[in-house]
């Protein structure tokens, strides 16, 4: 009996690491991954924790008191200008790209502080802060500013208030309703559609080619009458079909969920009307040449594997590509600019969808899209009429 188990024992350990494929799959690639990922993901994080922090802002005030000149003219990564505070400077804070923050004390702010009392019915003096929450900048100086006021306020008794709002149309958050809602949005909806797609494909792509080849009714295909390469592009085109309904599906769903995800009253905004008719076509167009990549890229890797199983274990580490591409857009408070980081694959159809969400779609990264997408998927259909043509891989066992 000892004997016997020794000698299954060696069999499958023979099997399995003669076998280079699934020794990589199944040892190295976990951990490889795992370091890969997480490093990356980790240097996402201080990035988005740092951005913005060694940007100056401008820091507007208004009638600065004494008790607190020397707090807030030494206030780091600020230049301090001191000046009145014109309405029309605060409604400049809704431009996201402006790093400054505007600071109004009342008039007079060190007397009043001292001779104020709660029993006397008149409202404590208020500290106007504006900023904008979209801008990391100009969103940091004012963590600083109410952190700093909040302790001043606390060492005089809550004497005074910050931002305090009298009226329903009182605002210090000068970030736009639809920066605000396109900033949850691109980080969120992005991701879902892309494993949306992927997930349509997988399901899919492994059983129309590898398992042809494991059923052996690949080979009824290949001696038909017709080219190689119209084999493949119908392969590509036909799951991308299929592919595309169940992303559109899914779509449709997540859209119809949004004001469950995010009601109106909580964002302040009806979610469709954000964006247009060009915004939703340019959606469809990039979801529809992701996804054409994306079938050609599975079909490619099927082509390759030996029955249904083995595809699902090379597509694997495809899976964990595509999504560390979907996380991106949450360690990111902005889209890239250069055009090269359009032309990687996947990472381009999430950061132009990441784009056209948050409401700073260019049609120049759009283009680039677009188009190195299809250049992709014309090599992977190419690839795959390569492998059709070899009796080698198709009739491998």
């Amino acid at each position: 009996m000892k004997s016997n188990v020794l000698t299954i024992i060696k069999k499958e350990f023979a099997r399995f690491f003669g076998d280079r494929q699934l020794l990589f799959t199944t040892v190295i690639m976990p951990g490889l991954l795992i370091y890969i990922i997480y490093t990356v993901m980790g240097s996402g994080m201080e990035k988005m924790m740092t951005e913005g922090q060694d940007e100056v802002v401008t820091l507007r005030v208004e009638h600065l008191p004494e008790s607190l000149t020397q707090t807030v003219l030494d206030l780091p990564g600020t230049i301090a200008v001191l000046q009145d505070v014109s309405q029309e400077e605060i409604d400049n804070l809704e431009d996201k790209d402006l790093n400054e923050v505007a600071l109004r004390f009342p008039e007079d702010f060190d007397e009043m502080v001292a001779t104020y009392s709660p029993q006397s019915g008149v409202a404590a003096p208020n500290v106007e802060i504006y900023y904008n929450s979209a801008n990391n900048a100009s969103s940091r100086v004012y963590g600083m500013l109410e952190a700093q006021l909040s302790a001043y306020e606390d060492q005089m008794s809550n004497r005074f208030d910050i931002n305090r709002a009298d009226t329903e149309e009182d605002r210090y958050d000068m970030a736009s309703q639809d920066d605000v809602v396109g900033s949850i949005l691109s980080k969120l909806i992005p991701m879902l559609i892309l494993m949306l797609l992927f997930s349509g494909v997988m399901a899919i792509a492994p059983s129309s080619i590898a398992g042809e080849k494991e059923r052996g009714t690949i080979a009824t295909l290949l001696v038909t009458p017709m080219r190689r390469n119209e084999l493949a592009i119908g392969k590509v085109v036909s799951l991308s079909g299929i592919a595309l309904l169940s992303g559109i599906s899914s779509f449709i769903g997540i859209l119809l969920s949004l004001p469950k995800m995010i009601p109106a009253d909580a964002a302040g905004v009806e979610l469709g009307l954000n964006y247009t008719f060009t915004d939703y076509l340019v959606l469809l167009l990039i979801i529809l040449a992701t996804v054409l990549i994306m079938a050609s890229a599975v079909s490619l890797l099927s082509a390759m594997a030996k029955d249904v199983k083995n595809a699902g274990t090379m597509v694997t580490p495809f899976m964990l590509v595509v999504m560390f591409c979907g996380l991106m857009p949450m360690f990111q408070s902005h889209v890239p600019e250069g055009i090269g980081a359009y032309l990687v694959p996947f990472y381009n159809s999430i950061q132009t969808m990441t784009a056209v969400f948050a409401h700073e779609m260019k049609w120049l990264p759009v283009a680039a899209t677009l188009c190195s997408n299809v250049v992709y998927t014309g090599v992977a259909v190419w690839g795959l009429t390569r492998m059709f043509n070899s009796e080698r891989v198709m009739f491998s066992r």
